[in-house]
């Protein structure tokens, strides 16, 4: 690690020029460690926020799973039909939290590597790619956590900047990029088999869930 990169990573200069004051108005200002650790301190708020959004989604999987349930034991295949339609978007939304959530989590196991070794420029481009895709996934279901994402990215995005100014590296966006897929491909492959493990199957005669039910004569 150079002397500059060193001295950039853990303090601030006491000089503020105007420059300087035009960058801190686009970027947020500071050591990069502070800031660093201040993005891992607000992604990891944001998987808590999703655990709780997550039980709530769950309570509400349980209730019309019984619905379900109660209706196909009563021959009643019609309601059935609407409450397992009814499963199948909480069980979309659910799969989102999850995946949003193990997404972020590895994110932040990366961003604390960081912490250790300085390996700015390569670490954080793929993280910010993998959260703009799950602030895009979580837009429909939280604004709140799409908006929060948005300004950790934006955070994210001034260390990178300050980074390859003090260290002279440029980012590989095509690396980044499959980087970023990688590790978002990873979450939802392991989110889909939590959603299996974690919520009981449909009786026999009731469509899975996901799956197009008819209305109508064929």
């Amino acid at each position: 690690m150079s002397e500059r990169f060193a001295k950039r990573w853990e303090e601030t200069s006491n000089q503020q020029p105007f420059t300087s004051r035009v960058k801190e108005a686009l970027r947020p200002p500071g050591p990069l460690k502070p800031r660093l650790d201040l993005a891992i301190r607000r992604i990891e708020l944001q998987v808590q926020r999703l655990d709780q959004a997550g039980e709530r989604f769950s309570e509400r999987d349980k209730k019309i799973f019984a619905r379900i349930v109660d209706a196909y034991t009563k021959h009643d295949m019609a309601r059935a039909n609407v409450f397992a339609n009814e499963l199948a978007e909480i069980r979309k939304m659910e799969r989102m939290i999850m995946h949003g959530r193990l997404a972020l989590e590895q994110i932040v196991l990366r961003l604390r590597t960081v912490s250790e070794l300085g390996d700015i420029v390569t670490t954080l481009a793929p993280a910010v790619g993998v959260l703009r895709s799950v602030k895009t996934g979580m837009s429909a279901i939280f604004p709140e956590a799409e908006r929060e994402l948005g300004q950790i990215g934006t955070l994210l995005n001034g260390i990178i900047i300050d980074a390859g100014q003090s260290t002279g590296l440029s980012i590989n966006f095509e690396s980044a990029n499959e980087d970023a897929q990688k590790i978002l491909s990873e979450a939802s492959s392991v989110a889909e088999q939590k959603i299996k493990e974690k919520f009981p199957e449909l009786p026999t005669g009731i469509p899975e869930v996901g799956e197009k039910t008819s209305t109508g004569p064929t």
